[in-house]
């Protein structure tokens, strides 16, 4: 039996690497046992943290196939592996997925369509695309901002509620109008939004969504889940963790996601810093930019002390 997607906090999982660049499934359990120690309520696997583009169909595949594996049972796995471009071969990229054992499938807002393309002529494309995947699994999309970003409008959403077959949006929209909007539409249906972005997490708790699921999981996931499960009984504090999530999601823009698996070198989780992307491989995190995230991870440790272990 396939599990529920509940709400809360969802990883971005990354993939970890051995020095020759194959996937280290070893490490791959440390992480997840991580994730589940920190405190989740689900995983999403094989999205962009993972490496998804960077990954051969089989890779794909088997990651999944390992994360639904070590999870167990235990957590529900979603999983996207939506990464090419024709409407046949993004069928087989998904029906890898449930092949795999995923609970869910996580469609990509940005494969339907090209960036200049109409609603109409996306809703078209996902109209084929739902004719070739299976009909007892659980959807979902998520608005990666690669190779663009294409956030889904209100007409778009209204449509996907009105098939019944969507269950989870990871929203990356970023604007506070636009959230309140999104909770108000899907209030009292089987669709939950699912923040990526920090800075507005707490506003959109307030307004219906159901939880958390973006890169700053690799770092200190126990923070978003105390906010996403407690907010409402924190007081005051819900307003303090949020300012400090707000803050620290900077550190996204310094050298993601090198300076998450730096961060999870620290936690005695990864053994390197070795990715699949160009950019980590062409250039390897200075020194300031390791003292960085060091301190950034002795802060987190602080906080956790402050909000959770106190």
């Amino acid at each position: 039996m396939r599990k529920k997607i509940v709400n809360g906090v969802y990883p971005t999982m990354l993939t970890p690497f051995r020095e020759d660049l194959s996937i280290d499934f070893e490490v791959l359990e440390k992480l997840i046992e991580w994730y589940i120690d920190k405190g989740i309520n689900g995983l999403f696997a094989v999205c962009q943290s993972s490496a998804m583009f960077e990954l051969s169909r089989d890779e794909r595949k088997e990651l999944c196939r390992k994360t639904v594996e070590i999870a167990a049972g235990r957590y529900p796995v979603m999983a996207s592996g939506h990464v090419s471009d024709t409407i046949e071969e993004q069928a087989v990229d998904l029906n890898d997925m449930a092949e795999a054992g995923a609970d869910a499938l996580v469609l990509v807002s940005n494969r339907l369509a090209a960036h200049w393309e109409s609603d109409e002529i996306w809703l078209k494309n996902l109209e084929k695309l739902m004719k070739k995947l299976p009909e007892d699994i659980p959807l979902g999309f998520y608005e990666c901002p690669y190779p663009y970003k294409r956030v889904l409008s209100s007409f778009v959403v209204k449509e996907l509620i009105s098939m019944d077959r969507f269950e989870f949006i990871k929203d990356t929209c970023c604007d506070p109008q636009m959230i309140k909007e999104r909770a108000d539409l899907s209030e009292g249906t089987s669709l939950k939004f699912f923040n990526a972005n920090a800075a507005t997490l707490l506003y959109s708790l307030k307004h219906g969504f159901a939880g958390y699921s973006g890169i700053m999981t690799n770092f200190h996931s126990d923070l978003y889940y105390k906010l996403c499960h407690d907010w409402k009984s924190m007081g005051d504090q819900a307003d303090e963790l949020q300012n400090y999530l707000g803050m620290a999601s900077v550190i996204e823009t310094q050298f993601y996601p090198a300076n998450a698996r730096y961060s999870l070198m620290k936690e005695g989780v990864f053994s390197n810093l070795v990715s699949r992307r160009n950019d980590a491989r062409l250039r390897q995190m200075t020194e300031s930019q390791k003292w960085e995230v060091e301190q950034f991870h002795a802060l987190s440790r602080e906080m956790s002390q402050r909000f959770i272990k106190s």
